[in-house]
């Protein structure tokens, strides 16, 4: 089947058609032409003022499956992704059992030649993502693992840290960790400050974070090795990730809404507002837009972390933290274009998240595979119910209008449409 996208400017620094706009003809998964005529295909996508880039790819997306099943399945969190942009999708180990043997990888990839969503298993550190016995991590990467990972949970034991990352440098593989200070934070509800004081809430204080973080770049500089730090939120972790990279090879990532909302938003003890690092301040916030426009921060990811009722509706110290943000990716995206320019946004979620777990990098060009994201950033749409494919309703923009929608999406042969087009 031919499909020609009609008047899309193309964003992808590796493309010779960066920033252009133009007309892109795809035929059996690949892009044959790459111009200005209106070349002769079965379906016409009229995409003027839309963005094509490469597929998207989500660097930490949390699935129940296997064993937590009935908060997101394999399939339930592919059809989401795809929805939201994504082509490809990482993700965490919290899984019942955790993702900790080959066997355990095999069956989260065992299906990527078949799927438009492929999927990349990040698998555990530690067994059982206690943080107190390391995983046999060289038979994890030789069946297939991109990176390692005790995923929502912090890899709090200094000396596994240490191990971690001096074993990894056997096969140059990418420890990830999540910074916190899990007695700092111990029976914390929401971001520790005024709000948290008005609320009567136990707060989780930006140091928390800050020194898990200083603690991790003193043991890369001790050890050596590749460290990725996940959903960072404070200002001054930004400022000791930005001071770090000058000697040191580390990335990091922020989840989409975490500059976007703030504290203030609890007000209402909204139990889809709590999430782990917390909304924070807007100073805060301010620094992680700077952050994205300096380069500090490598990647935009998802933060998806989807919950049943019975793990959410309840009181708010009872909750469990997490937002569903797959669906409603693009529209953060849009949020942020308005302090952070496209091509600088696109790339944190189609390139750098590659680069960083040394995958191949899809590129718009001719004769390339079509791994493709099509954006239209004005079109407005109702988040509901009926839109929504995760098996989890967890999301504080649930019966919201958004702008920002992926309207299409290409991959491995297969695509997916918005029904209007």
């Amino acid at each position: 089947m031919k499909i020609l996208i009609q008047g899309a400017k193309i964003l992808d620094p590796n493309s010779p058609f960066h920033k252009k706009v133009k007309n892109v003809l795809l035929n059996n998964g690949r892009i044959v032409e790459i111009g200005d005529k209106n070349y002769q295909a079965d379906k016409v996508i009229k995409a003027e003022g839309m963005l094509l880039s490469p597929g998207w790819f989500d660097l930490g997306t949390f699935v129940g499956d296997p064993g937590l099943e009935h908060k997101e399945d394999l399939e339930s969190v592919s059809k989401a992704a795809a929805a939201g942009g994504f082509t490809e999708i990482a993700v965490l180990p919290n899984t019942s059992p955790c993702i900790q043997t080959k066997n355990d990888v095999k069956y989260l990839t065992k299906n990527n030649d078949s799927r438009l969503v492929q999927i990349h298993a990040l698998a555990s550190v530690t067994r059982d993502n206690k943080g107190e016995e390391l995983t046999e991590m060289i038979d994890l990467h030789e069946a297939g693992a991109v990176a390692f990972t005790d995923g929502l949970k912090t890899i709090w034991h200094t000396d596994i840290f240490l191990k971690s990352l001096q074993y990894l440098q056997k096969f140059k593989g990418v420890l990830i960790d999540h910074p916190e200070d899990i007695w700092l934070n111990m029976f914390g509800q929401m971001h520790e400050g005024i709000q948290s004081t008005l609320l009567g809430l136990k707060g989780m204080p930006r140091i928390a974070e800050e020194v898990a973080v200083h603690r991790n770049l003193d043991l890369l500089h001790y050890a050596e090795g590749r460290l990725h730090m996940a959903r960072l939120s404070s200002a001054r972790s930004i400022n000791l990730i930005r001071s770090a990279k000058k000697k040191l090879p580390v990335t990091c990532d922020i989840a989409a809404y975490q500059p976007l909302l703030d504290d203030s938003m609890l007000a209402g003890f909204d139990t889809n507002y709590k999430v782990n690092p917390p909304l924070r301040e807007k100073r805060d916030n301010d620094a992680l837009i700077k952050g994205l426009n300096d380069g500090t921060i490598d990647v935009i990811c998802s933060g998806h972390v989807p919950h049943d009722e019975e793990s959410k509706n309840l009181e708010f110290d009872h909750a469990d933290p997490g937002i569903i943000n797959l669906q409603t990716f693009a529209a953060n995206l849009t949020s942020l274009s308005k302090h952070v320019d496209w091509p600088t946004l696109l790339e944190k979620v189609t390139l750098a998240p590659r680069k960083i777990l040394d995958l191949e990098l899809p590129v718009i060009d001719l004769e390339a595979k079509a791994n493709l994201t099509l954006l239209d950033p004005t079109r407005t749409w109702v988040y509901d119910e009926k839109s929504n494919l995760s098996k989890a309703k967890n999301s504080p923009w649930l019966g919201q209008t958004l702008t920002g929608k992926v309207v299409a999406v290409f991959n491995n042969t297969k695509h997916v449409l918005d029904n209007s087009l």
